[in-house]
């Protein structure tokens, strides 16, 4: 049976996701702003998002998350919710579904975020934030879906393999339904924090890996950053309670990979951008923002409770937030004590 799915949240990687669910099932997606679910609805683009992609004609928009919310339980079997928001946004999203929605909601099979990274009040993770906002609700299933993507490569059409990660058995089995086929596969796991600590982590290495590519350190240094980078990654997952066998995978050293290297990545723009001597300030005046420069913080912080050490993440926060060169944070990094692997 046809499943339903509303995709909350129309920047660009909620809009890529609803290209995809729209070729699967009945899928709406629901934009804050009325003025681009307008435009969606009539000229079928997203010019600020997903610049010279013409979405699909079958593809609907609304501004009204009531409306989303019926379309979801409306199809013959259990719907799907898709957070599309970053993270900043998932605690206010999640609450105003608390109100909309109650413990007895028919026809959900669950609601699936897909943000990276840590809040930086609380320096919790999405699947905490969550727990948090949606606690009167708690008997829906949630997930998380992650992955090495990016929007625009997906919202094209081309190739691209995810993880969906949840307790429910039912949910991941909705997200396989509701995503995968033709140029798209997705995984299943049940380690719902190896997956989410993999999707924060990448994010601070890949801007360390682009501070070294904007000093010129070559490609040896940015191999090495990206090894010690999974090895610090896997050091705070396991910290946390999560396998040490996810982060070998698409959301660890997938999602990794593609981030530290990849030209569409906003972190390792900013990266780039401060190893050639720009400053945060400056790069974030100029519109230019990066979910590792959010969550750094956090990350350092939430460590240091764990009592876990985190070399490249404290070089990190010590360039972007502390005023310390780049240049002399590799210099620390490289007169650490030599160590076993």
């Amino acid at each position: 049976m046809p499943q339903h799915v509303a995709v909350l949240g129309a920047g660009a990687w909620g809009t890529a996701l609803a290209c995809v669910a729209v070729r699967h099932a009945p899928t709406l997606l629901w934009a804050r702003d009325a003025k681009l679910a307008e435009v969606i609805n009539t000229q079928h683009l997203s010019a600020r998002y997903l610049p010279a992609i013409e979405l699909p004609n079958s593809l609907m928009c609304t501004a009204a998350l009531s409306q989303a919310l019926a379309h979801a339980q409306r199809g013959p079997a259990p719907g799907l919710l898709i957070l599309g928001v970053p993270l900043a946004g998932l605690r206010a999203l999640c609450e105003q579904l608390a109100e909309q929605l109650t413990p007895t909601t028919p026809a959900l099979a669950g609601i699936l975020y897909t943000c990276k990274g840590l809040e930086a009040d609380s320096a919790q993770l999405p699947s905490e934030v969550a727990l948090s906002a949606l606690k009167h609700i708690s008997g829906i299933p949630t997930g998380v879906l992650s992955g090495p993507s990016f929007a625009l490569e997906v919202a094209r059409g081309l190739p691209v393999a995810l993880t969906v990660a949840s307790h429910s058995a039912d949910l991941r089995q909705a997200t396989i339904r509701a995503l995968h086929g033709g140029n798209i596969r997705v995984y299943t796991s049940q380690d719902v924090l190896g997956v989410e600590v993999g999707g924060a982590l990448k994010n601070i290495m890949a801007i360390a890996c682009g501070v070294g590519d904007g000093l010129g350190l070559g490609t040896n240094a940015r191999a090495a950053l990206i090894t010690r980078g999974l090895a610090e990654m896997t050091r705070f997952g396991e910290a946390l309670g999560a396998q040490a066998a996810t982060f070998s995978g698409l959301t660890g050293l997938g999602d990794l990979v593609l981030t530290a290297t990849g030209d569409l990545s906003r972190n390792r723009q900013v990266g780039l951008a401060i190893g050639q001597g720009h400053t945060l300030d400056s790069l974030l005046a100029s519109g230019l923002t990066a979910e590792g420069a959010r969550c750094a913080r956090a990350v350092r912080e939430r460590a240091r409770k764990l009592n876990v050490e985190m070399p490249i993440t404290e070089a990190v926060c010590n360039v972007l937030f502390e005023g310390v060169k780049p240049l002399d944070a590799v210099t620390r990094l490289l007169s650490r004590v030599a160590t076993t692997e």
